[in-house]
């Protein structure tokens, strides 16, 4: 268990309504693992891609925008829309938005293989 950023709600409550989150946005390929296991970064990694840099900044700003109205923030926030990828940290649960080139070139699926699949929306 890592630091918790969000009094109030577990880990998995968080990933999941940032799961949620991420329907009403142009994001595609979700998958939500969690690394409880196999990490002391975070519970759970949460990936998703965005086709170009437009849809990139819907979806953080998204994401935000919606945690913002619960009074949740994250600890940390790193990358752009134009580096193709951009890292929400919330201590337990980590964001990563990555472009489709980004995300094939990274691979973090292939690196955490051996971690539970909590969800997937194509």
């Amino acid at each position: 268990m890592v630091a918790e950023a969000t009094p109030g709600l577990t880990a998995r409550e968080l990933a999941v309504r940032i799961a949620d989150i991420l329907t009403d946005t142009p994001a595609s390929n979700t998958l939500l693992l969690e690394i409880t296991e196999f990490s002391s970064v975070a519970d759970f990694f949460l990936l998703c891609s965005g086709e170009n840099e437009r849809q990139l900044r819907a979806i953080s700003e998204e994401i935000n925008e919606e945690l913002a109205k619960e009074g949740i923030r994250p600890l940390r926030m790193e990358g752009t829309p134009q580096s193709g990828w951009i890292v929400l940290d919330y201590g337990e649960v980590v964001a990563h938005i990555f472009s489709s080139e980004l995300r094939d070139f990274y691979r973090l699926e292939q690196l955490w293989a051996e971690a539970p699949r909590v969800l997937s929306i194509q």
